[in-house]
């Protein structure tokens, strides 16, 4: 019994009823091809197990094919969802993928897009810590570059220098959801643990400042904390707020290491939950379901970012700087860590 010749490119061709040259364009996402085309080569492809070679692509496009993938930390929940669906596009498209992680040093980031640039890869898909002008250097170099999960601060570039796209979750409309919710339970005095100055673009900080004034609530400046991305200063920062404002009703923390924080320290200064201050937070990781009692959440749909992250650097390069950010729904879901204030709640049991 002998082995089975492997397919090739002519074989996909003739099985899908199109051109050799339609069969390149769709494996090395360069060209105009309908999408009824493309799904009808890749369902041949995969009828056909064939598999793009990817040195021969390489040579011709003078690049070593596959795409970079920069992170803040692969074990973080919404980071590994991202993870996941920029795989699940690469696989289905016949691309790989190198992952690495930044550990948000912008100096780490930059020796590693400096690597994949250097490899030639065909795009980098990145959640950015780093300075703009270096990543607007990068987008120079490689054919494409996105950006997932956030974006850089700071003003737009020189016209002639084309905005690196993005595809991000709507999290200014998952804030100020959660915020309304809160406000509708009978909250005013509701803190927000958030990010530090300098890091990451304060979007749901905005959000939720900008909610509270539409709903004619004032911001108390002493409410809003601000905390780096780590757990013992997640913990330092919801310790100090709840100490110090004993009078606080709920605390909206805008990811889930501040959601953590805060839940940890209301256990430990027997606070309940939600009986004596209500919690929220942004990102709907699994924990948040097991707590008790389960956390209200907004959830940020990680694995689709990544997959339209993917999508646009393997299949839309044309995109690159057109048309804004790519915007994709976040969702709240509402768990029992929420309820009226205390004030409201004795109010409610008297009458």
């Amino acid at each position: 019994m002998t082995d089975r010749r492997p397919a090739t490119i002519k074989d996909v061709a003739a099985s899908a009823g199109v051109g050799i040259a339609t069969v390149s364009r769709v494996f090395s996402g360069t060209g105009s091809v309908s999408a009824a085309t493309r799904d009808r080569v890749l369902a041949a492809a995969r009828a056909l197990d064939y598999r793009p070679s990817a040195l021969g692509r390489g040579l011709k496009l003078r690049r070593s094919g596959g795409i970079g993938l920069i992170v803040p930390d692969v074990t973080d929940p919404f980071c590994a969802e991202l993870v996941a669906g920029v795989l699940d596009c690469a696989r289905t498209l016949g691309e790989h993928v190198i992952v690495d992680a930044a550990d948000g040093d912008p100096a780490r980031e930059a020796e590693i897009v400096e690597r994949l640039a250097g490899q030639r890869v065909g795009g980098i898909i990145a959640m950015p810590a780093g300075d703009e002008a270096d990543w607007r250097g990068a987008a120079r170099v490689c054919s494409s570059v996105v950006f997932a999960g956030r974006v850089l601060p700071g003003p737009p570039g020189p016209p002639d220098v084309p905005d690196v796209p993005s595809v991000l979750a709507d999290d200014a409309g998952g804030v100020r959801a959660v915020t309304e919710y809160l406000a509708g339970l009978g909250h005013r005095r509701i803190a927000f643990l958030g990010a530090v100055p300098g890091g990451p673009p304060r979007v749901r900080e905005r959000a939720f400042r900008a909610a509270l004034a539409e709903l004619g609530v004032p911001v108390e400046e002493d409410l809003v904390v601000a905390a780096r991305p780590a757990r013992d200063a997640a913990y330092a920062a919801a310790a100090g707020l709840l100490q110090r404002r004993g009078d606080v009703t709920a605390v909206l923390a805008a990811d889930h290491l501040l959601g953590e924080a805060a839940v940890l320290v209301a256990r430990e200064l027997d606070l309940r939950v939600p009986a004596d201050v209500s919690i929220a937070m942004v990102d709907d990781v699994a924990w948040a379901e097991l707590c008790d009692p389960p956390l209200t959440a907004v959830a940020r749909p990680g694995r689709d970012i990544g997959y339209r992250a993917c999508e646009l650097v393997l299949r839309e390069p044309a995109r690159r700087g057109r048309g804004g950010p790519v915007l994709l729904p976040t969702e709240l879901v509402v768990r029992g860590s929420c309820g009226p204030p205390r004030a409201q709640r004795r109010r409610t049991l008297a009458g």
